[in-house]
């Protein structure tokens, strides 16, 4: 079973740029925003000539290229799916005049089983998912951070509750941090994965904490 893990968070708020230590050799991107990275010399490590970087919003597609890259090239030991939400809204977009609940249901079946399939793959592979967050506000007036969603049949099937691991990324007092445990939000990781609420934005590091489950 491969490992899973979701990073959350605003734009801006570092998601991408805690990849930014992975090694390029054993990572395969895949840009769903196609927007590009955000270091400096990101374009000489991710590129089609490395074989390494993909960038499509084409769920369907984008399944094709995990199953490909898990069964066929062993030496990949990291992929990484920046964002989830370039998915769901460019599937929104390619079907915007398509009347019906079939619509949605489509579109919900089609992220939930990208995630689903991800844990299928093999042991020696994580699978990195990116995601925007929405913050709400209920009526009582206390803020509870999220993973922004396209249509109400995602929020009720919670996308969250597939990830053993879901890291806030947050920006605090100028220093980019992941939160690791639901404070007002969605946050979670494994119980003794991390002593502290709040961790240091790095990747690499957290799959390190978590190489024991």
């Amino acid at each position: 079973m491969s490992k899973v893990i979701c990073i959350m968070g605003e734009s801006g708020s570092g998601k991408t740029t805690s990849m930014r230590n992975l090694d390029p050799k054993t990572t395969y991107y895949i840009d769903a925003d196609k927007k590009g990275l955000s270091w400096k010399g990101w374009r000489k490590q991710y590129n089609k000539g490395n074989k390494n970087y993909l960038a499509c919003d084409d769920a369907n597609i984008v399944r094709q290229y995990i199953k490909r890259i898990a069964e066929a090239c062993p030496g990949v030991k990291v992929i990484v799916v920046d964002t989830v939400n370039g998915l769901m809204v460019a599937d929104e977009m390619r079907r915007s005049k398509e009347k019906g609940y079939d619509k949605w249901v489509d579109l919900a079946a089609c992220v939930w089983d990208l995630v689903c399939e991800a844990y299928t793959y093999r042991d020696d592979l994580t699978i990195i998912f990116t995601a925007h967050t929405q913050t709400d506000h209920d009526e009582a007036g206390y803020m509870f951070t999220r993973i922004k969603t396209s249509g109400k049949k995602l929020d009720k099937i919670c996308l969250e509750s597939k990830f053993t691991t879901v890291l806030l990324s947050k920006c605090v007092d100028g220093a980019y941090k992941f939160e690791t445990q639901a404070n007002n939000s969605t946050a979670k990781s494994p119980m003794g994965a991390f002593d502290q609420m709040e961790i240091d934005n790095d990747i690499v590091e957290v799959m390190k904490a978590l190489e024991d489950y």
